[in-house]
């Protein structure tokens, strides 16, 4: 475990060891990313309320994906310089407002600068975290940082559903509850240890830095089309999905669509604690065999109206969503040097957000024309596609290996 710098201004160090450090910073973080997948329940809620389009919808999450993206690129590497606290502070406040926001919501506007707010504060809040857990413990700063933000966004879009259902102030109550944590989280930080010292160079890390180096470009090339199946994926699941699942199942009740996101999420959690020790190529390809089988059983229940085909669908291709997913990233990391791993994150992550907006705002203009069900079909179509150019890439690697093993 790596030893904890605390500066000299760091209050009361003393009520944060290692692990409870690691316990704050993980439980942040599952909260920043339960409040990116809360409205997802909510929407049925808006879009009976003010009336807006599928279209609007999934510009509402996009332009989440987009600000995030924004600050992932921007603020990314700012905790190096000023701080973990400084940041996490400054995001925890960003997001009370993104939250205040929500409460006071009364028109699709309102949602939109309350996403374009917590898009900026998610962003810079999981990159400090992120650093801040590597910092306590690489190994298991390593593992939290890829199973709490999935298991944040099946808890968020599961609690939320069952609040929405069951207590009072539908619209309101989530969000109230999420100022609550974070408050108590604020409160808490300022009292979290300090990894890092402070670096010249703040002002200059501001500047957006994309680069993939040389030796890297393939591998990026060859997991392009799993990554972009794995986002657009979740994507879809989190702006279209509820409205999907109440049209399969026929029930109208906002937690239909809150357990299908879970399902999806907690699946992919779950097979990314399972194969956690497996090689990336075994990872990436079992993740591309399991979108395959998964898409094309929820296509079945979708065709069908049948509730178990269509959820158990979701759960194998929530476990082609985790491996997938830890596969390419286990496939490009190695293959830079450290001090080219910030860019190449960058080109991932920009990546990754573009699969995750863009494809489904595509799909939300997409219903208005053609419906609901034939922009799934679409949607799920070309997901396969993009998971058998992956799998028929990892083979084609395989067998160039085996003839220079030969």
């Amino acid at each position: 475990m790596s030893s904890v710098a605390l500066p000299p201004s760091s209050p009361s160090p003393r009520l944060f060891g290692p692990a409870a450090s690691m316990a704050l910073l993980a439980g942040i973080l599952v909260t920043f990313l339960a409040a990116s997948s809360a409205p997802t329940p909510l929407y049925g809620v808006y879009r009976e309320a003010w009336g807006f389009s599928p279209i609007m919808l999934t510009v509402v999450f996009g332009i989440y994906a987009f600000s995030l993206l924004l600050a992932l690129l921007t603020v990314g590497s700012l905790s190096d310089h000023i701080g973990r606290r400084k940041v996490l502070l400054g995001a925890l406040a960003l997001e009370l407002v993104s939250m205040l926001l929500f409460i006071v919501a009364d028109s699709v506007s309102w949602l939109i600068a309350a996403r374009i707010l917590q898009g900026l504060a998610t962003g810079a809040a999981t990159s400090s975290l992120g650093a801040a857990m590597l910092d306590v413990s690489r190994t298991r700063g390593s593992l939290v940082n890829s199973v709490a933000p999935i298991v944040g966004m099946a808890v968020g879009a599961l609690g939320a559903s069952i609040l929405v259902q069951f207590a009072p102030w539908p619209m309101h109550l989530v969000f109230v509850l999420l100022v609550a944590l974070f408050v108590a989280q604020a409160a808490a930080t300022r009292y979290l240890p300090e990894t890092v010292s402070p670096q010249a160079g703040a002002w200059a890390s501001l500047r957006p830095k994309v680069r993939v180096p040389r030796q890297a470009r393939g591998a990026l090339l060859r997991v392009a089309p799993v990554d972009i199946a794995v986002w657009a994926l979740g994507g879809f699941y989190l702006s279209l999905g509820p409205t999907l699942a109440r049209l399969v199942t026929g029930h109208q009740a906002p937690m239909t669509g809150g357990l299908l996101v879970f399902a999806l999420t907690i699946s992919g959690a779950a097979s990314i604690l399972v194969f956690r020790n497996s090689p990336g190529r075994f990872t990436m390809t079992l993740g591309a065999i399991a979108l395959i089988i998964g898409i094309s059983i929820t296509l079945t229940g979708v065709h069908g109206g049948g509730v178990y085909p269509f959820f158990l669908g979701t759960v194998v291709s929530g476990v082609g969503f985790g491996s997938a997913f830890l596969g390419a990233l286990r496939t490009v990391l190695p293959t830079a040097e450290a001090h080219e791993r910030a860019g190449l994150m960058a080109a991932f992550y920009v990546l990754s957000y573009l699969a995750m907006s863009v494809p489904a705002m595509a799909a939300g203009a997409a219903v208005g024309a053609i419906g609901l069900i034939a922009t799934t079909d679409i949607y799920g179509g070309a997901i396969i596609v993009l998971s058998a150019i992956a799998l028929l890439g990892a083979y084609g690697t395989r067998v160039a290996a085996s003839r220079v093993a030969a």
